[in-house]
Parts: C-alpha cells; structure tokens; sequence
C-alpha cells in the first residue's frame, strides 16, 4: 500500500472524514437511463456468451468452458449493479432497484433482501473490533491470537489460508452458505428472500437441464458462477484486507474515519475496472453509499485528494494477502510471521 502523499495528508487535516459526507451528496443522484444502459451492456452480452457457451458445447467443450469463464466478468458486474440496488444508489425508485436486485440476485445465487441487511450491517461497523462477525473478513488482533489455544490458531491460520479464503470460500459461500438466511433465522422475511431465490434458481436449473442435460450446468454455469465467485470474495478482501487499514475499539470508533482510513483504492487496469463496477474505489463508497457506481470517477476526477487516498496497485494486494492480524500498537496489519516478532 502506497503511503498518502503530503498534499494528501494537508488536505485531510483541513476536511475531516465526515465532512466529505456533504461534499459527496452532490453525486448520489442516479441516472435512471444511464443506469438502464448500465444494466442493458451487463446483462445483455451476459445472455449472449451463456447461449453461445451453450451452441459450443454441440461440437466443442472446451470452447464452451472458456466462453464461460470469460463470462464471469459480466457475472462480477451483475452481481455489482445487485449491489447498487441494495444501497438504494441504482435507480430513483426504490421499489424497482429491491426488485433488480432480487431478480439479479437468482443469478448471482445471492438471496437480496438477507445481502443486503448483512451488508448494511457491514457498512455500519467496518473497522469497528467491538463488531465483527457479520458481513465481513474474520480478523483477530495480534493479542487475540496469542491468547488461542494452539488449535484455536491452527484454525484462524486455516481460514486465512488463500487456498481456503480465495479456493474453498467462494464455493462454499455462494453455492451452499447463501442457501440459508445465517444470521436471520429468526425473521420471517429473510426465509422468503432465501426460499425465493433457491426456488428461482432450482426452476433455472431444471430448465437447463431438461433441454440440454447437465453437460450446461457442469461446463457452463458452474464455471461462470465459481470464477465471478472468487473475484468478488477477492474484490471484497482486498477493500479492507491492508497494511495501514483502519482499526479501532468501540469507544474509538467512527463511522466516517473508518470508511475513509479503512477502505482501499484499488487501481485496476480500465478493462476491470469496467468489470468490477468502479468498486475499486471504495473509500468513496464505504463514505457515500448512495452514489451510484457509474458517478465513481467523478469524484476522483474532481476531488484528487481522494484519488491519492489508500491507493492499492494489483502487485501490493497480492502482497498484502499475507497480513492476518491487527495490532494495536503500531496500527498495522501484519503477517503470523511479523507478529511472531513482537514476542
């Protein structure tokens, strides 16, 4: 991770987190045919590749498996105009974002309306080690760690493990987890979201498959889901998962300082960017939910200080992967390794 130029550091002397939050309301008006265009090159070339994937399997399945992959990108991309309606930022009407994004959210296999309060719950205690547990990167402090049995470590060491974060997680979260409101049993509304979506998924499924067997399912659908899966469960770690992120105890903690402090700009190459929907620049989003994904640049364009904030590159976050606990003494996350130092 970048450290904040000095110009950077002076200009966020002089305006203080939660005064961006007046600054950025100016952004958070959607577009509805700007967003109906969103949604038109997303989910249109998305429908394509299936049904061409589909045509290919009739005299090649590898050519099928790869247009499949290549497909996840519009997944990854659907799944952040879902993300979009959650946040009330995607269309004016919040009646006809809530019903995109359950719709969208039969194809992401994420049920919306339990997504959603999970990840409201997410934006209202990031950074907050007094409210972890929901929503969010499981992350002890160094003292915490120490204080585990060695089993206890061998088990956090065994969730931070990339083959089982960026290899086994995805999977397991969007094809088994997402099957149950966890978290929400005890509301009515959250069965209804789940039982809905597995409902639309299990009809989709079975269409699939009664016209054209599982070789759609195995060859197409599974590969497309897992991969745009494992990019957003990567897009979500690297948003907060950092060197100088933003950690505090309840009573330390602020909602805005953490959004700003604690949330990376991820600098991606236009190409993903396009994919990923601009959620690169989370820190702006984690500051103003409401602003549409497609307004993203400008702010950055109009306020450089905020462009200059948390930048990540690809090489740094992969760097960064290998941090797993906080300490609070230096204010840093650090790696098992750094941490087995501090003695």
């Amino acid at each position: 991770m970048q450290h904040n130029p000095d110009s950077f550091q002076k200009d966020t002397d002089q305006t203080h987190a939660r005064d961006w939050v007046k600054v950025l309301s100016s952004y958070r008006e959607p577009s509805g045919s700007r967003s109906a265009f969103e949604l038109a090159v997303t989910l249109g070339p998305f429908i394509a590749l299936w049904a061409f994937a589909w045509f290919a399997l009739s005299f090649s399945g590898w050519l099928a498996f790869f247009v499949a992959l290549c497909n996840a990108g519009f997944l990854l991309r659907l799944f952040a105009i879902q993300h979009d309606c959650g946040h009330s930022a995607f269309f004016s009407n919040r009646t006809a974002s809530d019903w995109l994004g359950r719709v969208i959210g039969v194809l992401t296999l994420t049920p919306y309306d339990v997504w959603r309060r999970s990840h409201a719950m997410h934006h209202s205690s990031a950074g907050n080690l007094g409210r972890r547990g929901m929503g969010d990167i499981h992350t002890l402090t160094v003292a915490e760690y120490k204080e585990l049995s060695p089993l206890g470590r061998w088990s956090y060491r065994l969730y931070r493990h990339p083959i089982v974060l960026f290899g086994l997680g995805p999977g397991y979260l969007f094809f088994f987890q997402n099957r149950l409101p966890l978290g929400f049993t005890h509301q009515a509304r959250y069965w209804v979201s789940a039982m809905g979506t597995n409902a639309g998924i299990l009809i989709a499924l079975s269409l699939i498959y009664y016209f054209g067997g599982l070789m759609p399912i195995l060859l197409i659908f599974v590969p497309t889901t897992l991969l745009a899966a494992t990019a957003g469960v990567w897009l979500f770690y690297v948003q907060h998962q950092f060197e100088d992120t933003h950690w505090a105890e309840e009573t330390d903690w602020d909602l805005h300082d953490a959004a700003l402090h604690g949330s990376s700009h991820y600098v991606l190459p236009k190409m993903l960017q396009w994919m990923s929907a601009n959620i690169g620049i989370h820190h702006v989003h984690h500051l103003y939910s409401r602003i549409p994904f497609y307004r993203l640049p400008e702010v950055l364009r109009d306020h450089a200080v905020l462009a200059q904030s948390n930048r990540m590159t690809i090489r740094e976050s992969l760097s960064n992967a290998r941090l797993h606990l906080w300490d609070e003494q230096s204010k840093k996350l650090l790696s098992f390794a750094q941490a087995r130092l501090l003695g």
